[in-house]
C-alpha cells in the first residue's frame, strides 16, 4: 500500500471521526457527566468494534473484487450517495443534543468497554458505512485485498481512538462551557454535514 493512498486514507478518517455522530457524542456525554476516564473507556469499547466490521468488509469486499470490477465500481458510486443521503438527514435533523446527566447512567470502566464494544458491533449502519468508504482506498491492481482492509481497518481504529481520547480529556474540561454555549449543537450538526458532502465528492471523482 503506497504512503499517498495511507496519508489520504488518514485524512478523510480524521474528517469522518471528527464528524458528530452517535459515537462521538455518546462519548462526549460520559467524558461531561463523569469525566475523562470514563470517556476514554466509552471511546476503546467503540473503537474495538470496528474489528468485527472490518473483517466483514474485508471478505465480502474481496470477493467483489475478484469476481466483478463492474460491480465494485457500483459500490463505490452508491457509497457516494450513501453519504449524500446522510448529510440530507443530518440536514432534516433538529441540532438539539440532550447532554442532561440524567439520561447517561453511570458504570463501571469494563462495563463501559463492553457497552461500547456492543453499541458498536450491533449498528449495522457501521458496516454499510465501511463498505462505502473503504473501497475507494483499495488499490485493485494488487493482490492480498483482504490485507489492505485491514491495514486500513487498524489505521482507522488508532486514529478513532486518539481522537476520541483527546476529546474525553477535552471535554472533560470544558464541561461548563459546553452546557452553556448554545451554538456548540449547531456546529456539529453543520460540521457532519460539511464532512459527509466532501468526503461522498471525493469517493465519486476518484
Amino acid at each position: 500500500m503506497e504512503l499517498q493512498t495511507i496519508i489520504s486514507f488518514l485524512a478523510a478518517s480524521v474528517l469522518l471521526t471528527i464528524s458528530p455522530g452517535p459515537d462521538i457524542i455518546y462519548v462526549l456525554m460520559q467524558s461531561i457527566t463523569f469525566g475523562k476516564k470514563y470517556g476514554i473507556a466509552t471511546a476503546f469499547g467503540l473503537v474495538l468494534g470496528i474489528i468485527i466490521h472490518t473483517s466483514l468488509i474485508a471478505f465480502g469486499v474481496s470477493a467483489i473484487i475478484q469476481n466483478s470490477p463492474k460491480v465494485f465500481f457500483s459500490i463505490k458510486l452508491l457509497g457516494a450517495i450513501y453519504l449524500l443521503y446522510l448529510a440530507y438527514k443530518v440536514y432534516k435533523s433538529s441540532s438539539i443534543i440532550n447532554l442532561d446527566d440524567n439520561s447517561v447512567p453511570k458504570k463501571t470502566v469494563l462495563e463501559l468497554v463492553k457497552q461500547g464494544f456492543i453499541m458498536n458491533v450491533l449498528n449495522p449502519k457501521v458496516t454499510i458505512f465501511f463498505l462505502a468508504f473503504f473501497p475507494v482506498f483499495i488499490d485493485v491492481s494488487k493482490e492480498k485485498t483482504t490485507l489492505q482492509i485491514y491495514i486500513l481497518g487498524f489505521l482507522f481504529m488508532a486514529q478513532a481512538f486518539v481522537i476520541f481520547s483527546l476529546l474525553a480529556i477535552i471535554t472533560d474540561k470544558s464541561t461548563v462551557f459546553l452546557r452553556t454555549n448554545k451554538r456548540f449543537s449547531s456546529v456539529l450538526k453543520w460540521t457532519q454535514i460539511i464532512v459527509f458532502v466532501l468526503i461522498a465528492l471525493f469517493i465519486a471523482v476518484e
